[in-house]
């Protein structure tokens, strides 16, 4: 008897772990990991863009809130994109660089 439970347990963790692995669970993750990612680099950009504006030329900071603008648009995150686009266009103006 204990046989046979300890086989239906493995037949049921190997079913569980094939599900989550072709059943679209590994997948999930993956995507779900990337998504992070993403957003922990548009981040970065941002805390590049604030140390920029304190010591960087206008110029400077024209070209890194580009990079902002384009983590978020990476990120697919499309209101922080409009928001940077937009202060790209106010930075790149300053600096005599019209967008």
């Amino acid at each position: 008897m204990r046989y046979v439970a300890g086989l239906l347990f493995f037949v049921a963790v190997a079913a569980a772990w094939l599900w989550y692995i072709y059943g679209g669970g590994l997948e999930q993750s993956a995507a779900n990991s990337l998504a992070d990612i993403e957003n922990q680099v548009a981040k970065d950009a941002e805390t590049q863009y604030y140390i920029t504006s304190r010591s960087g030329t206008k110029i400077d900071i024209c070209v890194h809130a580009g990079f902002v603008a384009a983590a978020y648009l990476q990120a697919k995150d499309e209101s922080n994109y409009q928001t940077w686009k937009a202060t790209e266009r106010r930075d790149c103006d300053a600096a005599g660089l019209p967008r």
